[in-house]
């Protein structure tokens, strides 16, 4: 029977309105509704403060975290026009916060290089919000506008000091007069925006958090990006500390201050003493001041960010380990054309060439780190994809640098004839630290989200100006740079050489099958062939397990290789010493995947690498220099899930009585304690000569196999990288050579140390 044939009309074509279309397809505005949508609601938000910042009109911003889960930012900048705005006749505020694609950053008027360009940053954010409170001073008057899930209309709060999206809202009909309203009188040189806003649980999935940290890194950047301008952060959501810290607080009002020369960045508890009384920095341009807000709340995390040098003291934030050279600055201006839509007199585009003035401005360090970080920005928006910027800029220093090192070659022992001794970027970027930004108006991204700049006049300016003065910089020529350019082309070129070093390591390690490798290891304990997906390698301390482990394992699946004592830590050590070390060596050729930029997960032999070490701090040393090895040349492991630890218990009690020949194992002494005084209540007979394991090798095969090897029935813990960047920091602060911080680590966290949370 023929289905039956359905009418198609213009009845069945929906039209979305408004911030509706926003609404039903959020994902197109701020890419996803999980945590990082979240996080990009708040940055749009910020950057429209930072943009008046940048516009040279807002010197403060605060934002607040308040206990309910709002945010509030506020700026002392302008503030969004209130007046009529001609073509709608709704107030700028409302024009600002209801209408896609509309603001003053379309014209060329009042901004020039700004970050919010595309004109659906406040209107997004307002759409997505179950409430969103906008407050406004000018013209010597506080004005107010109220909006639910983007349309305009007024609350009625119980509690005015605590609004509430709950509360009663009569929503502003259509073709209605505005609901912006005067609601207070400041004075006349007062200015700014504050918006308040809850995100809409109807939008956001139930996984989405907000997180203090990303805030805390973006504030920080922006200080850095912006001198001079003040960033506050204040929590609302920390327990309150006492009147002690609210003393501290009053002495950051100095921060607040546009006139401060030297840049500065701590939580306020740790301030210097102000240079004006708190009365008069909270009154300057109607933001309250740090200590005020914190007085106010009760609450003692807040933070204050401020710097002055720029991108050069953003460089050497960012450096970690032992610098290599000093912090190299290149900046300048080029200029370009570019067709743009121009709004005309009657509010028509149309096309017109316009001239661009592109400003550079970058700072770049090497040091003796593995890990390169390169942080790129326009307009103070980060652009983690990078883009026609960093193109250029790595483009030409990757060149000067093989121009400089052919140059040099006998010096630095390069054999030129030697076709596979060339200096590819990687070999540049080991350890390279950079800070790339421009400023250029109306820039090209390639979405809303702004991940990469697409300008492509950008490229060549870029290129232009590094190729210059970066190369001044790398031969030597400039005065002053002639030792530490000569320090930085000998580490370029050691990186050269460790790489063609793993390479050649990494075809030697490849195997067809788990039995052909003849250059394995004769150490090694190998499983059988054909059971990649499950194979497991154990790295075994001591030979002493070795010979228990041998036979407690599943020799169909299970690999065995044993190390001696404590490795070499890697975080100390250059490339070349890893590779030349004879147990990181070994296990690097057993896994079989490369080192470093070369790793290939794919090519790894085992599904699973089991670090098995002693219950005692010796044990747990070695697992912290593996975990260093595995997390600085084979980090894709981790990433993906492949690194465990295994757990071997520390005592073994033997039951009696009618349950003679059961034995339950604990794997700390409070765990020991605890089941002790269980049995005694459960009148559970034991042997009270507990057995107390002090290493693998005192176990017995069916033990060592029931607790830590056997799949039914042992316990392992993942290794995890939640946060990549904070786990460097940890490594580079355990494990590194500078030995102050570390001990003030231990120090300060001595009182705090917990066992059992040693593999946690």
């Amino acid at each position: 029977m023929a289905a039956q044939k359905e009418e198609y009309g213009a009845k069945d074509l929906a039209v979305l309105e408004g911030l509706d279309a926003v609404r039903k397809r959020p994902g197109m505005y701020i890419g996803t509704t999980d945590s990082q949508g979240l996080m990009h609601c708040l940055w749009e938000i910020i950057d429209n403060a930072v943009d008046e910042a940048l516009a040279g009109f807002c010197t403060r911003i605060v934002v607040t975290l308040h206990a309910d889960g709002s945010i509030t930012v506020a700026d002392n900048g302008r503030g969004i026009p209130v007046d009529k705005e001609p073509k709608t006749g709704l107030s700028g505020v409302e024009v600002v916060l209801t209408k896609l694609h509309a603001g003053a950053k379309f014209g060329n008027s009042s901004y020039n290089a700004v970050g919010g360009l595309h004109g659906v940053g406040s209107s997004v954010v307002n759409a997505l919000s179950s409430r969103l409170d906008v407050e406004v001073d000018r013209n010597g008057k506080t004005y107010r506008m109220e909006f639910r899930q983007g349309h305009p209309g007024v609350y009625t709060d119980a509690d005015p000091a605590h609004p509430s999206p709950d509360s009663p809202f009569k929503k502003t009909r259509k073709r209605s007069p505005t609901e912006l309203r005067e609601v207070g009188t400041v004075e006349a040189n007062v200015t700014g925006t504050r918006i308040r806003y809850w995100a809409d649980p109807e939008i956001f999935n139930s996984t989405a958090k907000f997180s203090y940290d990303q805030l805390i890194d973006r504030v920080r950047q922006t200080s850095f990006l912006v001198p001079g301008l003040s960033i506050t952060v204040v929590d609302e959501n920390v327990p309150e500390t006492g009147d002690e810290s609210i003393d501290d607080l009053r002495e950051t009002d100095e921060m607040m201050l546009p006139d401060r020369e030297q840049s500065t960045e701590a939580a306020v508890a740790e301030q210097s003493e102000a240079d004006q009384p708190a009365d008069e920095a909270s009154s300057e341009d109607g933001i309250p001041a740090a200590a005020t807000v914190a007085e106010r709340a009760g609450h003692a995390r807040v933070e204050e960010f401020c710097h002055t040098g720029g991108v050069v003291d953003y460089v050497d934030f960012l450096s970690k380990g032992e610098p290599v050279c000093g912090i190299w600055h290149i900046s300048g201006e080029g200029t370009y054309e570019e067709e743009t839509q121009v709004v005309g007199p009657g509010g028509d585009l149309h096309a017109q060439m316009v001239e661009r003035t592109c400003g550079v401005d970058i700072a770049l360090r090497w040091t003796n780190n593995y890990d390169t970080t390169i942080r790129s920005f326009v307009n103070v928006v980060e652009t983690p994809g990078g883009g026609m910027h960093v193109d250029g800029f790595l483009n030409a220093v990757t060149r000067q640098v093989r121009k400089t090192v052919e140059a040099n070659a006998r010096r630095l022992k390069v054999n030129l004839k030697d076709s596979g001794t060339k200096i590819e970027r990687d070999d540049v970027t080991t350890g390279l630290v950079a800070v790339v930004t421009v400023r250029i108006a109306e820039p090209q991204f390639q979405g809303q989200t702004k991940d990469v700049l697409g300008t492509a006049q950008v490229k060549p300016i870029v290129t232009r100006l590094t190729d210059k003065q970066f190369g001044e910089m790398i031969t030597g020529s400039k005065r002053g740079y002639k030792e530490p350019s000569s320090r930085v082309l000998e580490k370029i070129v050691g990186e050269m050489h460790a790489r063609i070093q793993a390479r050649k390591t990494k075809e030697v390690t490849r195997r067809k099958n788990a039995l052909e490798s003849a250059s394995m290891p004769s150490k090694l304990s190998d499983c059988q062939p054909g059971n990649d997906d499950i194979a497991e390698l154990f790295i075994v301390e001591g030979d002493s397990a070795l010979g228990t482990a041998k036979a407690a394992r599943n020799s169909g699946f299970q690999a065995l290789l044993p190390i001696r004592g404590k490795i070499l830590n890697v975080q100390k050590a250059s490339v070349s010493q890893m590779l030349a070390n004879k147990e990181c060596g070994a296990i690097i050729q057993v896994v079989g995947a490369g080192s470093g930029a070369t790793f290939d997960i794919s090519q790894a032999r085992y599904n699973k690498v089991i670090m098995m070490t002693d219950a005692d701090v010796d044990g747990a040393h070695i697992r912290i220099l593996l975990l260093t090895l595995f997390y600085r040349y084979m980090r894709p492991l981790i990433e993906a899930g492949h690194v465990y630890a295994a757990v071997p218990p520390l005592h073994r009690i033997a039951l009696t009585g009618k349950r003679k020949g059961e034995y339950i194992y604990t794997y700390s002494d409070d765990e020991l304690a605890s089941r002790v005084a269980q049995l005694r209540r459960d009148r559970i007979g034991f042997d009270e000569d507990i057995q107390r394991y002090k290493g693998l090798g005192e176990m017995d095969a069916d033990q060592l196999a029931d607790t830590t090897m056997d799949p039914r029935t042992r316990m392992l813990r993942r290794i995890r990288m939640e946060d990549a960047a904070q786990a460097a920091d940890i490594f580079d602060l355990l494990m590194g050579g500078e030995v102050p911080p570390r001990k003030k680590f231990i120090v300060d966290n001595a009182d705090d140390f917990d066992r059992s949370n040693i593999d946690a």
